[in-house]
């Protein structure tokens, strides 16, 4: 699952993700991946989830989530360092990190190495 609020960002990493291979289900804010994520049916290994989005920022949606399906891996991608935001996670939370801006090959790579973690 794609979270990015940014339609020219999400548009283009979903493609990039798409011509890898990966099945990508976009949401443009955290809301909305919340809803996508009520549905027990949908198959998500993978929240790639900006950090920084209006009304629901990364590091709230992935507490929310946490609730919902513990399992799920999560990959942020931020245009702020990683610590500027690690302060607001719950202690021990495992999540990969992409800087922006990114190269879709980093994109690619972050993916893989996230989905063969943990």
């Amino acid at each position: 699952m794609l979270v990015e609020d940014e339609p020219p960002v999400r548009m283009l990493t979903g493609r990039a993700l798409r011509a890898k291979g990966y099945t990508v289900l976009e949401a443009p804010s955290g809301e909305e991946a919340l809803e996508i994520l009520e549905d027990e049916n949908q198959l998500i290994d993978l929240m790639l989830s900006d950090v920084v989005m209006p009304n629901m920022d990364g590091p709230t949606l992935i507490r929310k989530v946490a609730d919902m399906r513990p399992q799920l891996k999560t990959l942020f991608m931020s245009g702020y360092a990683e610590d500027a935001f690690r302060a607001n996670l719950r202690e021990g939370e495992k999540f990969g990190f992409l800087q922006k801006p990114f190269k879709l090959n980093d994109l690619a790579q972050a993916v893989r190495r996230e989905l063969d973690s943990r």
